[in-house]
């Protein structure tokens, strides 16, 4: 009877004994923070991925008759990391190939912090999680043992001190699952970056191509017109 007694006390006390750590504090926070980073995330990727996907099919298919089009449907959309991209490229004024190219790259490294958002927080969670959590166990089990009276070798005392370590326990699994959730979202973000960065470099590359063909046809058009051809010697 005295045993399950305190077993049934030590689980309904489990809650209590949480709140009375100060541990729970900074674990509490660290769980709010990744929450809101996660939620923040999918609104972004999902928020980025479809819509940049259609516009760059659209500015690519259009560019080599409308540039003029191209230009203006882009404005309308400067939210997207991908857009900025383009924008950045298309608006330098007489722009050879090379200059086009390296604004291209430039406007691309800026957005790739944009991209990562966020990744430093991520691991920064995973890192310290465990780490409170364990933290909170050590305190846990040296406030059980040292309820712990030398010389009493059974009874409540030890029961006690065995159902104090089990809530100190506890303090470890939330942090590791804090930490587990967390690593799993991080890893995904990390690879729809991944696929994101290339996507980038693949439309920016298309583009690239298009810039060098309209500009060589402007270029070879003056020369095709009567009277342009120098003289045969």
């Amino acid at each position: 009877m005295m045993m399950g007694g305190i077993y049934r006390r030590h689980s309904v006390d489990i809650s209590n004994t949480l709140l009375n750590s100060w541990v729970v504090i900074p674990l509490l926070a660290t769980s709010l923070v990744a929450m809101t980073l996660i939620f923040e995330r999918l609104w972004f990727w999902r928020r980025i991925s479809q819509r940049q996907r259609q516009l760059a099919r659209r500015v690519l298919e259009t560019y080599p008759q409308q540039s003029q089009t191209v230009l203006a449907l882009l404005k309308k959309n400067t939210d997207l990391p991908l857009v900025r991209i383009f924008l950045a490229a298309l608006t330098l004024p007489d722009a050879t190939p090379e200059e086009f190219r390296l604004a291209l790259e430039s406007a691309a490294q800026g957005e790739m912090p944009l991209l990562q958002r966020f990744a430093t927080a991520f691991n920064t969670i995973v890192g310290i999680a465990p780490l409170l959590g364990l933290l909170g166990t050590i305190l846990g089990l040296v406030q059980a043992l040292s309820s712990l009276e030398l010389g009493s070798a059974g009874g409540g005392s030890s029961l006690e001190v065995i159902a104090g370590i089990g809530e100190a326990l506890f303090t470890t699994a939330v942090g590791l699952v804090i930490a587990i959730t967390t690593l799993v979202f991080a890893n995904y973000f990390q690879s729809r970056y991944r696929r994101q960065r290339a996507f980038i470099q693949e439309a920016g590359g298309q583009l690239e191509l298009l810039y060098r063909r309209h500009l060589r046809q402007t270029i070879e058009i003056p020369r095709d017109r009567p009277g342009t051809h120098p003289p045969y010697r």
